[in-house]
């Protein structure tokens, strides 16, 4: 995790007392609440988007939001970036070449995108339904892997075990185990931040397998499919148009992914078994 937004003074959670019922009995105690913040992000010094965001991995998240709503192909075009405080939020101040700036003028968006919503103030059918163009081949996961890799984010999931209110996404590298988690209050900031920092340390987005402790919706799988991902498993059930999503651009989806359970509902080749047959 980055300090920048606490440095700020926007710490990602804040510690108060509670009334605490069980039926009849009754406790005062301390209580850890998550903190969403206003993120402005600027490009050229044009503001483009306002999201409500978990103040953590901040460059790290302006950086994924980037790449997976085609404001850049690349890393490197990102030329600068810098956070600063505001009174009632945080500034986000991004530098594009003026051949990326141009192609953002024309988008129209929304200045508000609320925490829940992965669309990001869209504002045409067009800008909203994008097709990501296919995916590789990429590896096959073990799904012995996967449900290992699944139950041991909880322990690493250090802001949802003290708040109990954040989603996560996490990197699971083959005979590995997880290689980064990043959290946020939405799920799809969650995301963004964790392929900005797959794109900052330059990971081969095909070589590895997203996990999400959310539903599988649709923009979900578009910004995954966006970089190159190959696979992604949920805890918790797709959306019919994340699966027609998936079926189209090549990406094995897999939800449901809990308690040694799983349902895979496309491209199921890159999902190993190993099955132990009675003798």
């Amino acid at each position: 995790m980055d300090d920048i937004a606490a440095e700020l003074g926007w710490p990602s959670y804040r510690q108060g007392s509670v009334d605490s019922w069980q039926g009849a009995n009754h406790v005062r105690k301390e209580d850890y609440v998550a903190e969403e913040v206003p993120i402005v992000l600027v490009y050229n010094n044009q503001p483009h988007v306002v999201m409500l965001t978990t103040p953590l991995d901040l460059e790290d998240f302006a950086l994924g939001f980037s790449l997976t709503e085609g404001i850049i192909r690349h890393p490197s075009e990102l030329l600068s970036i810098h956070v600063v405080q505001r009174a009632k939020g945080i500034e986000v101040r991004m530098r594009l070449p003026e051949n990326r700036f141009s192609c953002i003028l024309d988008k129209g968006r929304n200045m508000t995108g609320r925490t829940g919503c992965g669309l990001c103030g869209a504002t045409t059918l067009e800008q909203a339904i994008r097709q990501p163009p296919p995916v590789g081949r990429g590896l096959t996961v073990d799904a012995e892997q996967i449900m290992s890799a699944l139950a041991a984010m909880r322990k690493q999931q250090s802001l949802n075990q003290l708040t109990g209110s954040v989603h996560a996404a996490a990197w699971l590298r083959p005979g590995q185990g997880i290689a980064v988690l990043r959290e946020d209050i939405g799920r799809h900031n969650a995301l963004d931040k964790l392929i900005g920092t797959l794109a900052k340390t330059k990971q081969t987005f095909d070589q590895g397998c997203l996990l999400i402790t959310s539903r599988a919706s649709y923009e979900m799988v578009q910004k995954a499919a966006s970089v190159g991902i190959t696979v992604m498993a949920a805890i918790s059930a797709p959306t019919g148009l994340a699966i027609k999503l998936a079926e189209e651009c090549g990406l094995t989806l897999v939800g449901f992914a809990r308690n040694d359970n799983h349902v895979i509902y496309t491209h199921p080749y890159r999902i190993q078994h190993y099955q132990t047959i009675a003798s």
